[in-house]
């Protein structure tokens, strides 16, 4: 398609959105935005990605802070693997690359937790480097626009997506050429309802032609999600508690939570004071909570520590404990024994 990028570029000078990393060159600050953004909408984003530099101006903080740290400011924002994997990164860029952003494309690859779309995007927007960030939104506009017709998870059809990109992307622009594909897709050629008659691309474009809007791009149906069933034992005895540590390689590890039992169903013996739901990417988490007022607390296991109740705030925890923490506040009688 002729003049694909000059079209792009000149819809997003338009309509380009206002956000708090937008015409940032500081490549750790593209970096902390790109990784906030992978699972979280923008408008959730906003306020971690702000806070997040706040704690953490510069790679070098980053690097220093422990990692307790930095799961308590990424506390809310879940897939705790980003944070985890950005601060092992930041200390390998210490060190490796003596404390300096790496500028090539493989090097910034390299890095722990990056993967293609964030090397491009850091790449592109910080260092000029001329390599397409494809991820969901420029994969749903190439696929409609230039008529890639297969199931889009598959990698031979991706790659392809990229060397469409490849092709089309402004060298001398890469880093706008990728945010106007961002932006495209997220504000207008969107999953549902996109704005084809509004569209520049509208009379070129092939999804619009063959009345295939609706269809692009083919998605082949998700697996099915797991269901798990987590069962916490809350211990009180004069205001201390039990938490424990995850650290086996499974979701939230190094996050803090109550003694878990882990059970196929729902059941278990006693009746719980709180229950939630959460649904991760690929697992639905049932979680019930057991308030266990005792004269003195169980013996403690080799992940577990006792500390007063009111500072388990302090402690990084996933989403459900704060559920727990939040609706069981007005409950003083359960909270203070």
């Amino acid at each position: 398609m002729d003049a694909f990028a000059d079209t792009l570029i000149g819809w997003y000078e338009e309509h380009k959105r206002d956000l708090p990393w937008r015409g940032e060159t500081d490549p750790y600050k593209i970096w902390v935005s790109e990784i906030i953004l992978q699972q979280t909408r923008v408008q959730q984003g906003w306020d971690y990605y702000l806070r997040f530099i706040d704690n953490f101006p510069n790679v070098k903080a980053l690097a220093d802070a422990d990692e307790e740290r930095v799961l308590k400011v990424w506390q809310g924002l879940g897939y705790y693997s980003r944070a985890r994997n950005m601060h092992a990164a930041a200390r390998e860029i210490m060190t490796v690359h003596h404390g300096q952003f790496p500028k090539e494309y493989d090097k910034i690859l390299s890095l722990k937790g990056i993967g293609a779309y964030t090397a491009a995007a850091i790449g592109s927007i910080a260092f000029h480097l001329p390599y397409p960030a494809v991820d969901g939104n420029v994969i749903r506009i190439i696929s409609r626009i230039f008529g890639v017709c297969e199931d889009v998870a598959q990698t031979a059809v991706v790659k392809q997506i990229t060397e469409i990109c490849n092709e089309q992307i402004d060298r001398d622009r890469p880093g706008v050429f990728n945010q106007a594909a961002m932006d495209f897709g997220a504000m207008h050629c969107t999953p549902k309802n996109p704005l084809c008659e509004e569209c520049p691309f509208f009379s070129g474009c092939y999804a619009v032609k063959n009345n295939l809007v609706d269809i692009l791009p083919i998605k082949k149906k998700k697996a099915e999600q797991k269901h798990r069933y987590f069962h916490y034992s809350v211990y009180l005895s004069d205001n201390k508690t039990i938490i424990e540590k995850r650290s086996e390689n499974d979701i939230w590890k190094n996050m803090y939570q109550f003694p878990l039992t882990e059970t196929g169903s729902d059941d278990f013996a006693d009746t719980p004071v709180f229950s939630a739901r959460e649904t991760l990417s690929h697992q639905i988490i049932h979680a019930h909570f057991y308030v266990k007022s005792v004269k003195k607390l169980p013996k403690l296991s080799g992940n577990q520590s006792i500390i007063d109740f009111d500072n388990i705030e302090q402690y990084p925890m996933p989403k459900i404990m704060t559920m727990f923490l939040r609706g069981i506040s007005a409950y003083h009688a359960y909270l203070h024994v």
